[in-house]
């Protein structure tokens, strides 16, 4: 059984840094993070604290322990002093290749021994990640969903090099957090998420550039069933799926589209909206709990 790690260091304070350090700190894990910019720590000073206490308004986490961690959350001035000591180092910051190799290449000047070394991309072959690092047994990738302290799977992706007790032991912490650790055994680019979301993604993109219609479709096929279904939309599908987006570039004039109908359509509610959408992830998982209990 492996045993808690005693310190986390979270390297990045972005949304993904600060949901890896309230989801560690909800769990009263002693946790620390570091950020290349004032800003960032100034971010996570306030973010994490609040991210970690709304779980338990979202019934994710108790009082006592949240406080119990939240005493032991700190952030370091300096990589040596994030690093120095942690059981577990979680890199966060931004989806940069080059980057990323830079930071592990560091962060293993520092790092004890014993101490794992994992990734949040949400895409990149571990291998590439941690090329530049002479110990790849204790480096693998462990990608989390956003907002990370609430959805609970997260990928697993291991290089050729790492070992299998940093795999054991990376899928012990994250279940000891109430996660659901999902093994990849091949680290294709995109992994598994990325690529669903990816091809999702860009098929909503297209609606909105098209400025077609975004509907659900509110009618099955009743009785009938599949067949019935088959039968009357099969030959309209068909014709669909040879008219979905092909195109995988997107345009500067394209991207502009995108962000400036998200602006009008959103910019003045998207605090309420994040709420809004923490509130109703926090009920789907009760529910979920509920299901797996009953």
């Amino acid at each position: 059984m492996t045993t808690m790690p005693g310190k986390v260091a979270v390297i990045g304070a972005g949304d993904i840094g600060c949901g890896w350090a309230a989801l560690c700190a909800s769990a009263g894990w002693p946790v620390t993070v570091f950020d290349a910019t004032a800003q960032g720590l100034e971010r996570a000073a306030a973010e994490v604290p609040r991210r970690t206490r709304a779980l338990v308004a979202l019934e994710r986490a108790t009082q006592g322990i949240v406080e119990r961690g939240l005493l032991e959350f700190t952030q370091a001035r300096s990589l040596l002093q994030a690093v120095q000591d942690a059981e577990w180092v979680i890199e966060a910051i931004s989806e940069d290749a080059i980057a990323k190799q830079k930071l592990f290449g560091s962060i293993e000047q520092v790092a004890g021994p014993d101490t794992l070394l994992t990734s949040s991309s949400s895409g990149i072959p571990p291998a590439e990640i941690f090329a530049r690092c002479r110990r790849q047994d204790r480096c693998l990738v462990a990608h989390p969903l956003n907002p990370t302290e609430l959805i609970p799977l997260v990928e697993v992706v291991p290089a050729a090099r790492t070992s299998a007790a940093a795999v054991v032991r990376t899928q012990e912490y994250l279940r000891a957090l109430g996660r659901m650790p999902i093994l990849l055994k091949k680290p294709i680019p995109g992994y598994v998420v990325g690529r669903i979301t990816a091809a999702v993604w860009r098929q909503c993109i297209d609606l909105v550039l098209a400025a077609g219609p975004h509907l659900t479709y509110h009618l099955a096929a009743g009785d009938g069933g599949v067949t019935l279904f088959l039968q009357q939309l099969l030959g309209s599908f068909e014709s669909w799926w040879g008219q979905l987006a092909t195109w995988q570039r997107l345009e500067p004039e394209q991207q502009r589209a995108l962000i400036q109908s998200i602006e009008r359509a959103y910019k003045s509610n998207i605090e309420q909206l994040r709420e809004a959408r923490d509130r109703r992830l926090g009920a789907i998982l009760r529910v979920l709990e509920q299901a797996r209990t009953a």
